[in-house]
């Protein structure tokens, strides 16, 4: 079995940014030269979140809204009144998405559908950097 390990850092620009990845994890995947397996990607944070989503203006604005409605700003959260940072809803929102997704490859490719995208959802208050781990193996 072979593991590459590789690190694409980013920053976003805070709550709700919703950043495509695919580009740059399919460079990484080609660049490993590995033509089947699996690449998993990681987000080191825990108001981040990683998914795949149709990337277009429509869902880009949807997305942040329907997680708005399941897990309001303005509520109580207890993260809040231990840590007094404002962002208890930002680490409910992450937790629900998940920090990671394991795309595989096939003949090199990722083997993502043709409206299928790679991103990254800032779920934090601010602006933040963010390291993404890939772990491409076969």
């Amino acid at each position: 079995m072979k593991v590459i390990s590789k690190t694409i850092q980013l920053s976003s620009k805070g709550q709700d940014d919703v950043i495509d990845i695919t580009k740059q994890v399919s460079n990484v995947v080609k660049d490993s030269n590995i033509e089947n397996g699996t690449v998993t990607i990681f987000v080191a944070g825990s108001t981040a979140a990683v998914t795949t989503i149709e990337y277009e203006p429509g869902l880009i604005n949807d997305f942040p809204e329907m997680l708005s409605r399941i897990i309001p700003k303005n509520i109580e959260y207890e993260h809040d009144n231990t840590w007094h940072d404002g962002n208890g809803h930002s680490h409910v929102r992450a937790s629900l998405v998940g920090p990671s997704l394991t795309v595989p490859i096939i003949n090199g490719k990722l083997t993502l559908g043709t409206w299928q995208q790679i991103v990254l959802l800032e779920m934090d208050t601010r602006p933040r950097n963010r390291n993404l781990i890939l772990q491409i193996m076969s």
